[in-house]
């Protein structure tokens, strides 16, 4: 397997992972692993762009820049859902907050959508 299709597997395996973590009864410990395997979704996401965006000759060196590339390429659409991703991303993985949690909890649906959107494009691209 080449590295952008191990970086892209790893990501469909992490999506599922938050998807089964959002299809859980809501509870603390529930909410606050799915906002963990949002973290290491979102990781993998834009590694993934930055892997595949390498391969048409683009560098992204991160995630702003991985995501600016991918909306570039037309890999994604919705700029203002992927901005608010990395915003979200960067405020869980900093600090935590328990009004912030469940701010963030709400739009991982959002999320797991639009991530899953961008591994469908990426494996056809691909």
């Amino acid at each position: 397997m080449t590295p952008d299709r191990d970086r892209l597997a790893s990501l469909r395996i992490a999506l599922g992972r938050l998807d089964d973590a959002l299809v859980q009864p809501k509870t603390e410990w529930t909410r606050d692993s799915a906002i963990q395997r949002f973290e290491f979704t979102f990781e993998l996401a834009w590694k993934a762009v930055a892997t595949s965006a390498q391969a048409h000759g683009v560098e992204a060196r991160s995630p702003r820049e991985a995501f600016k590339q991918a909306f570039a390429l037309g890999w994604v659409t919705g700029e203002d859902v992927w901005l608010r991703m990395l915003d979200d991303r960067n405020r869980t993985t900093h600090t935590y907050n328990e009004a912030i949690a469940e701010e963030i909890f709400r739009r991982l649906p959002e999320y797991a959508e639009a991530v899953g959107a961008l591994a469908e494009v990426l494996s056809a691209a691909g």
